[in-house]
C-alpha cells in the first residue's frame, strides 16, 4: 500500500465546505472514492470540527 499524501487528501475532500465536522468529511471522502486507508485516517484525526482543509491536513498527517 503507498503512502497518503496530502495531494490524496485534497482530492478526497474536493467538494467539502467549511466548517466541516469530521463525520461530514468522512463520508465526503467515501462518496469521492478515497482509499479506504484514508478515509480510516480521516476518521481517527484528533479533531471533531475542521476551520479549513489545513487544520485537517495537520491533524490526519500530525497523528500519523
Amino acid at each position: 500500500m503507498a503512502d497518503i499524501s496530502p495531494i490524496d487528501l485534497q482530492k478526497a475532500l474536493k467538494g467539502a465546505e467549511y466548517p466541516a465536522d469530521r463525520d461530514d468529511l468522512v463520508s465526503l471522502a467515501e462518496s469521492n472514492g478515497a482509499d479506504e486507508a484514508l478515509v480510516t485516517k480521516l476518521r481517527d484525526a484528533s479533531a471533531d470540527r475542521f476551520d479549513g482543509p489545513n487544520e485537517v491536513q495537520k491533524s490526519v498527517f500530525d497523528n500519523a
